[in-house]
């Protein structure tokens, strides 16, 4: 999500060249990555003026280029996104985003992260909108109060600061050239601290402090002896800074309850000045026992402008938040499928959602090859949900035939037993010649159970960031605001009956 280069371009008819470059600024590390997320389809950035006469033939803005032109001009050419290839050199540079407006061209080259053979879809680019949104923040700045060519040249003049305080290295932090107008002020006071070189800019406003705790819960249960459940916890602290000063100095604590889990494998941010050894060296790979470092865990850092992970964590926590059981049988054209889910005691009773998805993609069970399709050899030969008779003892369920899909919404709460079942039988018909969903994973006995809920203002670990303990050495007092989730992720129940473990990596 960066730009290559930006221009802006006065178009000036009846003149030499039709046009002038007024502004004009590329970033020489964005065009090392372009080289290599382009590989052999890369194209150089061109020069002013090969770039200048490119563009002004492609918008058909030349005075002497009124002919028809075939690679320009026929119906298979028709442009309404305002995004165009321009050829330079016997090569085309694409994608570049242009528009003419009040006599001035605006134009960028967003840069695209992967090969330009074949072209890939306009709307998997995400540069070409931050593109179009850094090109409007310009136009809206230059003519704000704008009156005459004086005011005009002043404004332009200002681009190159303006610039490097909304688009440093040509990654887009604020369209809103005004706010990096207001920053720029503080330049004329003497500062008693050098600049450094990876700070690009300040921030001038009311001073915040926004911190995020976001838990993964992964889990793959199966009911049987021999084959262990497994689960895991991956956190990431996120966090916005919005401070004065060149290097403000912030200090973040994070915290467990008594019972609380340890948080282990522990990666920062290297905007972290120092760190307690005891955190770095506390690891997943080793036995866990009662000398396992607790907290609280002190980050100490100096942050930069934008939104950052301040930290990564994983953490064994002793149950998974909702057991389960799925089981899976053949009944002569039918399955009855049996679902139990508890929720743990432990756990906050207080869901944003809560859905536990059953998909039937694949199956390749013995009687339906036989009494549905013969000829039945591979998976997947078994068409849509044709029947289904099933008993929830809450939430409520809906059927995606075409998809062979179950959702059990289960909703914001589970019941005061903490325990909820399904059971039912689902019947299926002959495959049509349209394409089923498929699923490499979820092929006869082998099928499963995923459940998607998200908790706010909680966490599996019990890990949250004291709000009175943040420690803030820079001008101002600022408001501090701290929120945490839980949300799944990979989180399975598989059939019982399935004769052995899947692998999923």
């Amino acid at each position: 999500m960066a730009q290559r280069a930006v221009w802006l371009i006065s178009h000036e008819p009846r003149t030499a060249l039709c046009g002038t470059v007024r502004f004009s600024r590329r970033y020489p590390t964005v065009e090392k990555r372009a080289r290599v997320f382009n590989g052999a389809s890369y194209v150089s950035i061109p020069e002013d003026g090969p770039f200048l006469k490119a563009l002004l033939f492609e918008l058909r803005l030349l005075d002497d280029d009124k002919d028809f032109v075939e690679s320009r001009d026929s119906c298979s050419r028709i442009n309404k996104t305002s995004i165009y290839g321009l050829p330079i050199g016997g090569e085309e540079l694409w994608p570049v985003v242009a528009f003419l407006k009040s006599g001035m061209i605006y134009a960028c080259v967003p840069l695209v992260e992967q090969t330009l053979s074949p072209r890939p879809p306009l709307i998997s680019i995400s540069g070409i909108s931050q593109g179009f949104e850094l090109l409007f923040g310009i136009q809206d700045f230059l003519y704000s109060g704008q009156k005459n060519d004086t005011e005009l040249s002043i404004k332009l003049s200002q681009l190159p600061d303006l610039l490097l305080q909304a688009c440093p290295f040509g990654t887009i932090l604020d369209a809103n050239l005004q706010n990096a107008l207001d920053n720029i002020h503080f330049a004329s006071v003497t500062q008693p601290q050098k600049q450094p070189a990876w700070k690009a800019g300040t921030y001038k406003g009311k001073p915040q402090v926004s911190i995020s705790i976001t838990e993964k819960v992964k889990s793959m249960q199966y009911d049987k002896q021999d084959i262990a459940d497994t689960w895991q916890v991956v956190g990431t602290v996120t966090c916005k800074c919005d401070l004065e000063g060149i290097m403000p100095n912030v200090t973040i604590s994070l915290s467990l309850p008594t019972n609380g889990s340890p948080l282990q494998d522990v990666l920062v941010h290297p905007c972290v000045t120092s760190l307690d050894s005891a955190i770095l060296t506390s690891s997943s790979i080793d036995a866990m026992d009662d000398s396992a470092f607790s907290g609280p865990y002190k980050f100490p850092f100096t942050p930069p402008l934008e939104s950052f992970n301040l930290c990564y964590y994983t953490s064994q926590v002793p149950v998974p938040p909702i057991l389960g059981f799925y089981q899976v049988k053949e009944e002569e054209i039918q399955l009855r499928i049996t679902v139990n889910l508890k929720l743990h005691e432990s756990v906050k009773n207080n869901f944003e959602f809560c859905e536990a998805h059953i998909p039937f993609y694949n199956s390749n069970f013995s009687s339906f090859c036989i009494q549905v399709k013969p000829n039945c050899q591979r998976p997947g030969e078994l068409g849509p949900i044709t029947h289904l008779e099933y008993k929830v003892s809450f939430g409520q369920l809906e059927v995606f035939r075409e998809k062979s899909l179950l959702v059990w919404i289960i909703g914001q709460k589970f019941p005061k037993s903490m325990e909820i079942s399904l059971s039912g039988t689902v019947t299926f018909g002959a495959r049509s010649q349209e394409k089923q969903p498929f699923d490499p994973i979820c092929i006869g006995g082998t099928a499963y159970l995923k459940l998607h809920f998200r908790i706010l203002d909680y966490t599996l670990t019990g890990c949250y960031a004291d709000q009175h303990s943040v420690q803030v050495f820079a001008s101002g007092k600022p408001k501090i605001s701290a929120h945490r989730k839980l949300i799944s992720s990979d989180y399975y129940i598989w059939n019982s009956k399935a004769p052995a473990p899947v692998t999923y990596g």
